[in-house]
């Protein structure tokens, strides 16, 4: 098949383009009815198409530019296709999930049908130039997610455009003359992200221009239950700039006008470009032939007068009816390019259903000879035999089939030491390996960039190192990497003017101006957004969330779209971005600041860092600079006034991730904590050692990763105990610490008391410093369980210390 046309022009239309783009509407069209068949008919899964929106997609793809992008969803398979970005065999082998990255691009079978994205690393990992790309971001499945991330795509033009020292960056940008096309389904602006970030847009005067394509529905329930006035352009009139006050422009078009269309994106594309202004464009009258989905039939909820309105204003229909009427092709003419349409894309969906069977024959006839080889000369042959005609009888075999007939045959097998049985062994070994390839590679940096590569630098003193608050470290720090790094970029609420509510940005802003560290509104979702938007694009964003707490208004954005990127493009697409906070020791219910259980198991994907002061934490920030993985960084909150030494070389000195730190050696005790619950543990410590009891802290230092060296469990292998110990809730970051060393390092070997975990109550805690003590572990808390440990072992030596309880 020949590969799909570019189709995007500024130029006027002419009858070969106008043909074109009604040939490329008639495939997307016929692509979509193909998909649906393949779904019903059991070769697919699960389908979600774009029909209805061809000719709006068509006219945004005519405005689109080399070097743009687009944040979009899961419906724009014509826009881009039109942009060259996707052959019909792609948009099949996506639908069947073939794992071959050749033949989907997007993601190499990892994410269902409809999502899409531009591979803008190369093999290695490393950038290509995004200024040669049509760039579509990796698109997501939750309804408005897609939408935090193309504020930060369309800052991130501003900051090339009026920062002069970013003009060399030259594969990224060309002087910030990108625009990002974002796109959404009317019902889904309804989402607290959409209106977010239509506000900051209007806010920041950026280059978004957002299509809303309106089918007056939300699966079923109609436009009159999900938006004010049954109009977002209506419901958004006061964002609409004026003369004298700026905002956005709001421009509505029917989905089915071909020429109004073209006019308007071509009108809504040069106010992006050229004057940088945010641009709506409410695409109504849109009509969805299909309905929502393959999982239900629209004519379930709607009546049969709007069925028949929705047939009439089909936008192909009314796009052959506009060409015919204008003359730029007969009857006949249009018909051939129908039928060819249809012949183009049957053959790409036989093509691809083809090269996904092939993908998986080698497989299943190996496992198919090693199973008959098993069953001719195994003592439980006839079991196996049973399998391999099992496995044989499969419709359409898949992977699993293969593996799981193997792993149930090995069972037969497991007294027997024949050739067969080590033909499926190694059989099952190779294929293991290789499906970890298919499915659970990229969820970090593969690159040659990784933080994990990045060479370790101890810090340096000298007897002249000054004693200064922790704040005052962390202003020197980024007062430094800002003077180094042009591309360093620092955004949040209250980190400009103040220099942030800690003062770790004092005086940054006055030098080195708002452009590169920036006030934001209260709006932490779109904070987040802003922040990936430009690590996409080439930059080196940190940006706060000012309390850790505040962190669940993001939660989506972090988990659906940050942390799943470079594993859901399979290393195609990333965005290394810096989200710094604070937390640990924060009094009352919502600035507790300790919910680390709910990141580690929420953020794989991210690196969790948690320094116990401002050193490390600077030594971190310097390893992540360098690296292209994002990471969450929680301060300290109570560190900032404790004195810590300056380094001499706070520039340079990195600390690698997932490196435990020894903060106290000791022989009878294993202690493993993080964060502000060192200092906590070490007071401990000193106490427990004025009754003879000699504990080891460990920082664990980082929770993504943990322990890459298993370094705790030679701890253990010393003391035969271990207590963890964190601020989090009762199951959470304790219980995952225990897991990793009990469970995954095989530390319960080594034991001779059971393991212990110290936590927060289960409540959040209450305010004040009482409410603080007895809500979070305390020194004394952690030397009451050290202690019962030891009675455990020694009751003579370690009598109880609160005498036996009653009743």
């Amino acid at each position: 098949m020949i590969a799909n046309e570019q189709l995007n022009t500024t130029d006027t239309l002419t009858q070969e383009k106008i043909l074109q783009d009604y040939r490329l509407a008639c495939e997307s069209r016929h692509a979509s009815l193909l998909g649906r068949r393949e779904v019903m008919g059991g070769r697919a899964k699960f389908g979600i198409f774009g029909d209805g929106k061809e000719i709006a997609q068509l006219a945004a793809a005519h405005a689109f530019k080399a070097g743009d992008f687009r944040s979009g969803y899961y419906r724009d398979q014509t826009f881009v296709t039109a942009l060259g970005e996707l052959r019909w065999t792609e948009f099949f082998a996506q639908l069947y999930a073939h794992t071959d990255i050749e033949a989907d691009p997007n993601s190499a079978g990892r994410q269902m049908n409809g999502h899409y994205a531009t591979r803008w690393l190369d093999e290695k990992g490393l950038w290509r130039n995004q200024t040669e790309l049509y760039n579509s971001v990796g698109d997501i499945a939750p309804t408005a997610g897609q939408i935090p991330r193309s504020i930060g795509l369309a800052y991130a033009s501003r900051l090339y455009r009026q920062n002069s020292h970013l003009h060399l960056l030259t594969t990224f940008s060309r002087n910030g003359n990108e625009i990002i096309f974002g796109t959404i389904g009317d019902s889904s602006t309804s989402q607290g992200m959409f209106f977010e970030t239509m506000n900051a847009a209007g806010v920041l005067q950026v280059p978004l221009l957002m299509s809303v394509w309106d089918d007056g529905y939300g699966i079923s329930v109609p436009v009159e239950y999900q938006t004010t006035k049954a109009s977002i352009s209506k419901a958004l009139a006061g964002f609409q700039r004026t003369d004298t006050e700026k905002g956005i422009e709001i421009l509505t078009v029917k989905g089915w006008d071909y020429p109004a269309l073209v006019e308007t994106y071509q009108k809504a594309a040069r106010i992006c470009r050229e004057e940088h202004v945010p641009v709506l464009v409410h695409v109504q009258e849109v009509t969805q032939p299909q309905g929502h989905s393959t999982s239900g039939s629209h004519e379930r909820y709607k009546t049969a007068e709007r069925l028949e309105w929705e047939r009439q204003h089909d936008c192909n229909r009314q796009f052959r009816q506009w060409i015919l009427e204008n003359g730029y092709a007969s009857h006949d003419e249009l018909d051939a390019i129908e039928r060819e349409a249809t012949r183009v894309t049957k053959a790409a969906r036989q093509e691809a259903w083809n090269a996904y069977l092939a993908s998986l024959k080698g497989d299943f006839d190996e496992a198919m000879l090693l199973l008959q080889q098993a069953a001719e000369t195994a003592r439980q042959g006839e079991p196996i035999a049973q399998i391999r005609d099992q496995l044989r009888t499969t419709h359409v075999p898949i992977r699993r089939d293969a593996t799981a007939a193997v792993k149930r045959a090995l069972r037969f097998l497991r007294t027997d030491d024949s050739e067969a049985k080590q033909g499926l062994l190694a059989w099952l070994e190779r294929t293991t390996a290789e499906n970890e390839e298919r499915y659970s590679s990229h969820l970090y940096s593969q690159s040659p960039d990784s933080p994990l590569n990045v060479t370790p630098v101890e810090a340096r003193y000298t007897d002249e190192s000054p004693l200064i608050d922790g704040y005052q470290l962390m202003q020197r720090y980024f007062d430094s990497l800002f003077g180094r790094d042009p591309r360093v970029v620092a955004l949040g609420e209250d980190v400009g003017l103040i220099g942030d509510v800690n003062q770790g940005f004092a005086g940054l802003q006055e030098k080195y101006g708002e452009l590169r560290i920036t006030d934001t509104g209260i709006r932490e979702t779109s904070i987040i957004g802003q922040g990936i938007g430009m690590a996409m694009r080439g930059l080196k964003p940190i940006v706060e969330i000012q309390y850790f707490d505040y962190i669940f208004y993001a939660l989506a954005t972090l988990t659906d779209d940050l942390a799943t990127l470079h594993y859901r493009t399979k290393g195609g697409q990333k965005a290394p971005l810096i989200i710094r906070t604070r937390g640990h020791r924060l009094e009352g219910i919502w600035h507790s600041g300790s919910p680390m259980s709910a990141m580690v198991n929420s953020l794989r994907g991210l690196h969790i860092l948690v320094p116990r002061n401002m050193t490390q934490a600077a030594g971190f920030y310097n390893t992540l600079i360098k690296g292209d993985d994002p990471a969450l960084v929680v301060e300290c909150l109570n560190g900032y006034r404790l004195k810590e030494r300056l380094p001499e070389n706070l520039d340079e000195f990195c600390l690698p991730l997932g490196v435990p730190e020894i903060l106290r050696e000791g022989s009878d005790v294993t202690i493993v904590t993080y964060g502000s619950m060192c200092r906590i543990v070490l007071e401990a410590a000193e106490q427990l050692r004025q009754f003879d009891i000699d504990v080891e802290v460990i920082d664990v230092q980082t929770l993504l990763p943990f322990d890459r060296s298993n370094a705790i469990v030679e701890s253990i292998k010393k003391t035969s105990r271990v207590l963890f110990a964190d601020e989090d809730f009762p199951g959470g970051g304790s219980a995952y610490m225990m897991q990793e060393v009990i469970e995954k390092q095989n530390a319960y070997r080594y034991l001779d008391s059971a393991p212990r975990t110290l936590s927060a109550k289960a409540h959040r805690p209450a305010y004040g410093s009482d409410g603080d003590y007895f809500s979070k572990p305390s020194a004394e808390d952690v030397f009451d369980v050290v202690y019962e440990l030891m009675n455990e072992a020694e009751p003579a030596r370690f009598p109880k210390l609160y005498g036996e309880k009653r009743g």
